[in-house]
């Protein structure tokens, strides 16, 4: 049973989103109680999910609450190839050793948002593992190259004369036709992804079938507040963080960020979120607890109630209190020297020697040993180890020394 509430279907075509092709179309298929094909596509090119992913998979759940068919495709062959969409160079092509270990818990992790029972998974290299190269001739012949390099991430590197491989221009045709596969009358992504949604609706028409409608949804700023979240950036909170950390990295967004989070982010109401924003124009409620209202209300959607206050008293304790955090992992050793940058790599707690080197260099580093507090600015340091020493990098990473 399809639900057709207005207001229901008012924030599915209103709230978090940028623009709709074609509304009163889709208004009306909406109010008409026939179910719908929803179809959004991610591809693996890294292992986890992050709260920009959740934006679209959020309005993926809003069409499931209604009754709706949610597709989630996963694109295990397209990751292969790579979406050029905000690319300004090529995609590295990734093997299909390094998709399969990449979409490993991805269902895992749309399901702390979708009804994993009520959603279709598809992988896109279900159809075209058995298409050769016949079809591959078919799909390019119903299409130009005019049309393709139309699209403005091509137009610039054209423009400033870096390459563009003929796979990336295959790629749109690619991620239309999943819309064909999948009979999608309704397709959502970023609104960067624009283009290939507009294509899906262009490839249906070629293959004599009705048009997609697409929904674009708003990029998602990271934690540094200026550029698109992402793992490879460094700048974003995965869905499967433990609670305190997840509730740290959103203490740490800048404060023009807040309102665009708790819109896109949370499940409170607009009168709700109407509420707080009048709260704080009469200095009824500092930035500071708007943001740990913020930071409690995401991290309760994806841990619970319990673990979000448990995360909330960890960050009163470390951040305004200045205590050591309850719960530092260990990084057991049998050295008792090591070098500061190899230190912080082994313990995980630097991804690589170039970003130890960048937290060292930034004052990032902190040697506590009892009461002696010494931060290392030399990169280049060896490190005496002690027993029970902490490491501490930044304001929210702790390492505890265990000498075997």
């Amino acid at each position: 049973m399809v639900d057709t509430n207005p207001q229901k279907v008012e924030e599915i075509l209103n709230r978090g989103v940028d623009e709709v092709i074609d509304k009163d179309h889709l208004e009306k298929e909406l109010k008409s109680g026939r179910q719908l094909r929803i179809k959004f596509g991610i591809d693996p090119t890294s292992p986890d999910l992050h709260l920009g992913h959740s934006i679209p998979l959020r309005k993926l759940r809003q069409f499931q609450n209604l009754g709706h068919k949610v597709i989630l495709l996963i694109g295990n062959f397209t990751a292969m190839i790579g979406d050029p969409s905000g690319r300004s160079t090529q995609r590295p092509m990734l093997t299909e050793k390094m998709v399969k270990q990449n979409l490993r818990d991805y269902i895992n992790q749309a399901g702390k948002i979708l009804d994993i029972k009520k959603t279709e998974i598809r992988y896109n290299n279900d159809w075209y593992k058995k298409k050769g190269a016949a079809f591959l001739m078919e799909l390019s012949s119903k299409f130009t190259l005019a049309r393709i390099a139309e699209r403005d991430d091509f137009k610039k590197r054209i423009k400033e004369d870096v390459d563009i491989s003929m796979l990336e221009l295959t790629y749109p045709l690619l991620q239309g036709y999943d819309s064909v596969e999948l009979k999608s009358d309704v397709e959502i992504g970023g609104r960067d992804q624009k283009f290939n949604l507009l294509m899906g609706r262009k490839v249906q028409k070629r293959y004599d079938m009705p048009e997609q409608d697409i929904i674009t949804l708003p990029l998602l700023e990271g934690i540094d507040g200026v550029k698109k979240m992402s793992k490879s950036l460094g700048n974003y909170i995965g869905l499967s963080e433990i609670p305190q950390q997840m509730y740290g990295k959103l203490m740490s967004i800048p404060d023009e960020l807040m309102w665009k989070y708790f819109d896109l982010l949370t499940d409170l109401s607009i009168d709700q979120i109407d509420e707080l924003k009048e709260k704080q124009q009469k200095n009824l409620i500092s930035p500071i607890n708007l943001k740990a209202k913020l930071a409690k209300e995401i991290v309760r959607i994806y841990h619970g109630e319990k673990n979000a206050e448990i995360a909330e008293q960890e960050f009163e304790k470390v951040f305004r209190n200045k205590e050591l955090p309850s719960d530092i992992p260990v990084f057991e050793t049998d050295k008792n020297n090591h070098s500061i940058i190899d230190l912080l790599v082994d313990s995980k707690l630097a991804p690589s020697k170039n970003e130890a080197k960048r937290l060292v260099e930034g004052g990032g580093v902190q040697v506590l040993n009892g009461d002696v507090k010494e931060k290392i600015v030399d990169w280049k340091k060896e490190v005496t180890l002690d027993d029970e020493m902490i490491i501490k990098v930044g304001s929210r990473k702790f390492v505890r020394i265990k000498i075997k």
